[in-house]
């Protein structure tokens, strides 16, 4: 007859296709019954933390949610700085982890449900006779809420007969938030007329944007105002037309184009919070300019927010196409035809070599960019290099270009985001940006990364033998520099070991190996990874940023 755990395996089949983890005493039967009784595809990592980063990482690159797994106690408790990062970031999956048993905590047990809701997941525990409605209101929770939750077995639950698994309904998961009221009606009205009569208008859409699907309502709208577009750093690529586009903004901008933004005399965002970085530390806008917020939060994010529409971004900018119906608008957006957007758009190319004789990593990325396969998702690790990719690697769309770790300031987190991407996106290559440091941190999943996107996986190892961002801000300040600095690890050799092909890169001709790889049928590829012997001393925008405001 059905046990508890496969009841868990096979209503979490119902509603998921993947699920990452590690196996231990606490999971084994859950894994088991996964394998026996569901279709779901059970992908192996080598450290519980990866297998939270990588069901993360799947939703980032899909918008479909994803299962992790892990035994109790220390399988537990190493997902929780991956888990606080799913929390601070918004993303929805489910953590199967054994628990102690209904008689007790053994002396390797701990308080896992604090434990989880001291980083802000909730925590579900199932039972005999509801471990598959139990499941439900898991996914429910998660799907609606956009967090990750817990799902628990106690240990001494998991093999109990259950009897048949009951058929369930789904998950029930609110619809986009509309927007209401009179007072959201003559905010609407407002805002198209600010639109219509603006001389400069600009438009701004994040995350929130993407997962509304607003992409072709907003391109609408632009085209309608004639206003100029850019996205956050997690919204790229979303507005179709790319001609009037700005790009990222804040410090992964081009400087010429966050001059322009500052000329807006009327800027609308679509479903972005408006977080330090994008607003460049309040600098994004100038004092006098009129700023809009459409967004599903009950009230703007940002004290530089004039007014405020709660809705869905999608819906709010179709409803702003109904008010402005076909009449021209009255003002003269005429900047899309008198700026030059592709000097706006210009970037520092950078040098050959640094000063200091290695690699500029401006040069660098500007030649991978011309290489890399147009097909790509790009996942980093969290660290000071994080401006390189995120400047001169263009993706398509928001869901191809991630950054896992960035919300909770953690790094360490890349090698096993590329399992979770991979899996959702088995066409594309899967690019990797890490640093040493956090290559080093999750050096364990190393073998998950070339495993799980053989013959369409690059790794970009930034390699300057220091911790960059610490260097930036606080060597620059005089503290002790031996703690940053880590002895330069040849990357290449340890990605041999894992079956990878390791490419160590010290001139830019090094970087030819990756136009011949991409070339050659993804059959006979292996994995390839670039390590990337960087200066030091070139200092993304980004950084320079946050080093003037520490200052």
């Amino acid at each position: 007859m059905p046990t508890v755990a496969t009841h868990v395996a096979r209503t979490l089949a119902a509603h998921l296709c993947e699920v990452f983890g590690v196996m231990g005493n606490g999971n084994a039967y859950f894994l088991d019954a996964l394998e026996r009784h569901t279709d779901a595809r059970f992908t192996a990592v080598r450290h519980e933390q990866g297998a939270v980063v990588a069901a993360d990482a799947h939703f980032r690159a899909s918008g479909r949610i994803a299962a992790a797994t892990t035994t109790y106690g220390a399988g537990f408790t190493n997902t929780l700085t991956a888990l606080a990062e799913s929390v601070q970031a918004r993303i929805p999956l489910i953590l199967v982890v054994g628990d102690e048993p209904t008689s007790g905590p053994r002396p390797w047990d701990v308080d896992q449900i604090a434990l989880a809701a001291a980083v802000g997941a909730r925590t579900y525990t199932v039972g005999r006779t509801d471990a598959a409605a139990t499941t439900v209101i898991a996914l429910e929770h998660a799907l609606s809420y956009r967090l990750p939750v817990v799902l628990a077995v106690p240990y001494d639950v998991a093999t109990v007969d259950a009897g048949e698994v009951p058929e369930l309904p789904a998950p029930q998961v609110p619809g986009p938030v509309a927007p209401q009221g009179e007072f959201t009606a003559a905010t609407i009205q407002e805002l198209a007329k600010a639109l219509s009569t603006a001389q400069r208008p600009f438009l701004l859409a994040g995350r929130g944007a993407w997962l509304a699907q607003a992409g072709p309502a907003l391109g609408a709208l632009a085209e309608r105002t004639g206003a100029l577009t850019a996205s956050t750093a997690l919204g790229r690529g979303l507005f179709p037309e790319t001609e009037y586009d700005l790009g990222v903004t804040g410090g992964f901008g081009a400087e010429g184009a966050m001059e322009l933004i500052r000329q807006a005399d009327v800027a609308v965002v679509f479903g972005a919070s408006l977080n330090q970085f994008t607003m460049r530390f309040g600098e994004l806008f100038a004092p006098g300019t009129r700023i809009y917020q459409v967004d599903v939060t009950p009230t703007a994010t940002h004290p530089h927010v004039g007014r405020f529409v709660r809705g869905d971004a999608a819906l709010v900018a179709e409803q702003l196409l109904d008010a402005l119906g076909d009449a021209e608008p009255e003002g003269s957006p005429r900047w899309r035809k008198d700026v030059d957007l592709a000097a706006a758009r210009r970037r520092d190319p950078g040098h050959d070599l640094a000063e200091d004789g290695r690699l500029d990593p401006r040069s660098a990325a500007r030649r991978i960019a011309d290489l890399l396969p147009d097909e790509r998702v790009v996942v980093t690790d969290g660290g000071h290099f994080l401006g390189w990719a995120n400047m001169y690697w263009p993706v398509a769309s928001p869901e191809r270009m991630m950054m896992v770790g960035t919300a909770y300031q953690a790094i360490g987190l890349g090698w096993p985001s590329v399992a979770g991407a991979a899996m959702a996106q088995p066409e594309a290559a899967i690019v990797l940006s890490t640093g040493d440091g956090g290559g080093l941190m999750a050096l364990a999943d190393l073998e998950t990364a070339v495993r799980t996107a053989a013959g369409r996986g690059i790794a970009v190892v930034w390699n300057d033998a220091a911790y960059g961002a610490e260097i930036n801000l606080y060597g620059l300040k005089g503290l002790a520099r031996a703690p940053m600095l880590i002895p330069e690890v040849d990357f290449a050799t340890l990605a041999s070991a894992v079956g990878a092909e390791g490419v160590t890169v010290r001139t830019l001709a090094d970087l030819d190996r990756l136009e011949s790889w991409a070339a050659e049928p993804v059959t006979s590829r292996s994995f390839l990874l670039l390590d990337l012997r960087i200066s030091g001393s070139i200092i993304a925008p980004y950084q320079e940023e946050i080093i003037r405001v520490n200052s």
